[in-house]
């Protein structure tokens, strides 16, 4: 659940239940001078965005989580194959020129590049291709498997790793994809997979949940 910006009276119902916790809803609700009809729907939103917790026949409690603290814990609940999009590869002896077109024409700033098994050998940057664009080569005849990044050089992911560490490799390695993978008999297949735009769909759609 995402991080919400509390309004006055909510605030007010988070400090009488940090002093008086455990409290009904109808002890707060005296306390407020309000009805407990009336005071439900701030209890509802506190209580499923972690603020507080709600016990049958005992009451409210004061879950003592900071707003940064339940983002961080929502942020670990999404895993890669919650946002993981469809990957796209070119087979290893595909010429630059191919690869360039493929890589205008889906749109992406990472193609992933595959053995005649379909397992993952190596990975083509816009960096890559450009370089080997202004090195005056001839591209139609340069096979990718030339100039990309080769295995082991090259950072993966599994469907059930979570987004933000996947996010973290992205920051850290200065990429802009990772290829989500599993393992077939000792190779990797390309599945899936992760670039900034699906991490920032993430966040944006964190941020945007309805509570």
């Amino acid at each position: 659940m995402r991080t919400i910006e509390l309004n006055k009276r909510q605030e007010h119902i988070l400090q009488i239940v940090k002093d008086n916790g455990p409290i009904t809803g109808e002890q707060i609700a005296e306390q407020l001078n309000l009805t407990r009809a009336t005071l439900r729907p701030d209890l509802a939103i506190l209580t499923m965005a972690g603020y507080l917790d709600a016990r049958p026949r005992v009451g409210y409690f004061y879950t003592g989580k900071t707003g940064t603290q339940l983002l961080t814990e929502n942020l670990k609940k999404i895993h890669v194959k919650d946002y993981q999009s469809i990957p796209v590869v070119v087979h290893e002896n595909v010429s630059v020129y191919d690869a360039i077109c493929t890589m205008f024409l889906e749109d992406v700033g990472t193609l992933f590049v595959v053995d005649e098994r379909t397992h993952l050998v190596g990975v083509l940057s816009r960096k890559d291709l450009l370089r080997a664009s202004i090195g005056m080569q001839e591209l139609t005849t340069l096979p990718v498997n030339i100039i990309m990044t080769r295995m082991p050089n090259i950072t993966v992911c599994e469907r059930e790793d979570l987004l933000i560490d996947v996010a973290k490799s992205l920051i850290e390695k200065q990429i802009d994809a990772v290829p989500v993978v599993k393992s077939v008999q000792g190779d990797l297949e390309v599945i899936g997979r992760i670039t900034k735009t699906n991490v920032t769909k993430a966040f944006v759609a964190l941020a945007e949940e309805d509570l």
